[in-house]
């Protein structure tokens, strides 16, 4: 799921990838990865998991990918200012809709810059497609798996102590999902803006490997960045709460710690 910053070089000028700069249009505007598209995932927040709920995010998932020009043949990479959780973001999407030729740039745009590799500032226009991908529910969560599993789970609480400790409140309750253990998402990134080597993920993250993990954080963006880690490290039942804290806290009915 990662690919390197020479690596991604290489194949510019293949005609079958597709490059997505996700941070904000005013860093894309000041300059980015030739050929990449500008790709504001941010926007796209989800906090409703119900079955409708579930049903209404594929729909609006798929508008999202088809206007990105997404096929089976295309080999897409998302990148941010470093390994991050936009792209992150971006690349379990498309896990989601079985698309595997997906990548994030590791290190992002500040390792591109670090080896001085080439910019441009000329916006790229979207070449949309049909894409229709079917969904793997596999690696997805919505609010009544995790309540009705609670004790069955290993759920990892992708956001800042504050937050969890609920020091710091983004929804109606503060706190967190009962048993949750916190693993901010930021302990995921070496200081070059790389992911961590696996030697210090694997001590991190110190879970059995059969496991079911749910991650989740606000709004599932820090949450992808987790998945992926733990994916990286070879857990095979690892699922996104995709309406995480921002859905989770702002109903009363569910418990919290």
């Amino acid at each position: 799921m990662l690919i390197s910053t020479s690596e991604l070089n290489s194949i510019l000028n293949d005609p079958d990838i597709i490059i997505a700069d996700t941070r904000s249009f005013k860093e894309y505007s000041e300059g980015h990865i030739p050929g990449s598209v500008h790709l504001d995932l941010f926007a796209f927040h989800w906090i409703d998991t119900t079955k409708q709920g579930i049903e209404n995010f594929n729909n609006q998932a798929r508008k999202l990918l088809s206007f990105l020009g997404v096929t089976s043949k295309k080999k897409v990479i998302f990148y941010d200012s470093i390994s991050g959780m936009l792209a992150a973001r971006g690349v379990w999407m498309l896990m989601y809709f079985s698309h595997e030729n997906v990548f994030m740039l590791n290190g992002g745009i500040t390792k591109w810059k670090k080896e001085n590799l080439s910019f441009e500032t000329k916006a790229n226009n979207f070449k949309p497609s049909e894409f229709l991908g079917k969904t793997n529910p596999a690696i997805i969560s919505g609010f009544e798996h995790i309540r009705d599993n609670l004790d069955n789970l290993k759920i990892i609480d992708a956001r800042s102590n504050g937050e969890y400790n609920g020091s710091i409140v983004r929804a109606a309750q503060s706190g967190h999902i009962p048993n949750s253990i916190n693993i901010d998402w930021n302990q995921n990134i070496s200081e070059d803006g790389t992911f961590k080597n696996v030697q210090d993920l694997s001590e991190m993250y110190d879970i059995p490997k059969d496991s079911e993990i749910i991650t989740y954080c606000q709004g599932a963006y820090r949450a992808a960045n987790s998945f992926l880690v733990l994916k990286k490290l070879g857990f095979k039942n690892v699922k996104v709460y995709l309406g995480s804290w921002g859905e989770w806290g702002n109903d009363m009915e569910l418990p919290t710690e």
